[in-house]
């Protein structure tokens, strides 16, 4: 495991290589399928989750959750919800209490998946509260991404059209990349030790003087330039 950061940083992103979900990926498009899938699914032990909703450039128009992910290690399933809505057998897996499912922003895809069909949710882990206990403070899935495997994944695709008759491939790709990532952080960081929180305190108020310190440096190099002697002219 690398070293990790309170809060990686956004420009070293750009140099950092792209990788995507190689595994199996199984889009899911009708109930028969859907019980099939999810009779796998509640044979894991824990699952990476997400969901897609096709973009609104319209305020006040919000479009209804289009598709929901879930991972394992090995394979992915899409399920397009704009084709099959939320199913008996989907309620099996959201309301389990016995395998864990891991996300980022669950709040959000929680509530998108209950305005399409109501559901006590079973167990599920919030990614962005669980790495706090490592004192990181980053709470995109790029950012914890790259802070843990020093590796990219793309973003490219996220405001396409979730609702087209055929996901693409690329589509598909990024969907299953999500949900795969939130599971790879979690079973990585399960591998190490969480920080006490007087650990935690300490990191933030070291990050903290230590940003204080780059903005007074870049002043004082300001200043300098600022300052510098003009050049006579001949």
């Amino acid at each position: 495991m690398r070293t990790l950061y309170n809060k990686f940083d956004k420009k070293s992103l750009a140099n950092l290589p792209i990788v995507a979900f190689d595994k199996k990926i199984v889009v899911v498009n009708n109930t028969f399928d859907a019980e099939k899938a999810v009779d796998f699914l509640l044979k894991q032990d824990m699952l990476g989750f997400d969901t897609e909703t096709r973009p609104s450039f319209q305020r006040g128009n919000v479009n209804q959750v289009a598709l929901l992910q879930i991972c394992a290690e090995d394979v992915c399933f899409l399920f397009r919800l704009n084709h099959i809505d939320i199913p008996d057998c989907l309620i099996r897996i959201l309301t389990d209490t016995k395998i864990t499912k891991v996300g980022l922003s669950l709040r959000d895809d929680l509530s998108v998946l209950r305005r399409r069909r109501e559901f006590t949710p079973g167990t599920f882990i919030e990614l962005q509260q669980f790495v706090k206990e490592f004192g990181i403070e980053d709470m995109s899935l790029q950012k914890l991404f790259a802070n843990v495997f020093r590796q990219k994944i793309s973003k490219n695709q996220q405001l396409t059209n979730w609702e087209n008759s055929h996901l693409t491939p690329e589509q598909a790709r990024y969907a299953s990349t999500d949900a795969w990532a939130t599971l790879s952080i979690y079973l990585a960081l399960q591998q190490v030790k969480p920080l006490s929180k007087r650990a935690v305190e300490a990191l933030k108020r070291a990050e903290k003087e230590a940003q204080i310190l780059r903005q007074q440096e870049a002043m004082a190099k300001k200043c300098a330039e600022s300052t510098l002697p003009l050049t006579p002219s001949l």
